[in-house]
């Protein structure tokens, strides 16, 4: 599974993307339960957010979807520090 986050605003406005495939790691399945999880939760449309919060935008195998400060849940939470810390900038 091709799993790719990109993490917007914040009070400093920095843009911070990675990508990581979970094909061979030792933690693929935890990691995919949490994509499916992200997708799952995900609601229509673009969300409103608020001022100096992040913007996610999750893509898992083709499939996008977006969250924003401050309705993200655990399993977003969980899969974008993942991402950005042990993928491919």
């Amino acid at each position: 599974m091709r799993i790719e986050v990109t993490r917007t605003g914040g009070i400093a406005g920095i843009t911070r993307r990675a990508v990581l495939e979970t094909t061979g790691r030792p933690d693929a399945a935890e990691l995919e339960r949490l994509a499916r999880q992200v997708l799952a939760e995900a609601g229509p449309g673009t969300p409103a957010g608020v001022p100096d919060g992040y913007r996610y935008t999750v893509t898992v195998d083709g499939r996008t979807v977006e969250f924003a400060d401050p309705d993200t849940g655990d399993a977003l939470e969980e899969l974008v520090e993942r991402v950005l810390q042990e993928g491919t900038q």
